[in-house]
């Protein structure tokens, strides 16, 4: 946890320094960064599931693999 508290900090130091604007947006910028990177996991998950509906032969491809994981792992 220690060292998750040291990163964010590190990172809102950064985004104090390296941003345009006023002080708001500066302190603004600074202690939301994390959530850029969040909104990226999101999004990217999101088209991954959308891609099992759109094209089915990565559906079957992804459910292929899963059971050979599965068999592999038991």
């Amino acid at each position: 946890m220690q060292a998750a508290l040291v990163i964010y900090f590190i990172g809102v130091l950064v985004g104090l320094w390296r941003t345009d604007g006023g002080a708001g947006v500066r302190i603004g910028h600074g202690l939301l960064w994390p959530v850029g990177p969040l909104a990226f996991l999101v999004t990217v998950g999101i088209l991954l599931a959308a891609s099992l509906v759109a094209f089915p032969l990565v559906a079957i491809g992804v459910a292929a693999a899963a059971v050979v994981w599965w068999i592999s792992v038991r």
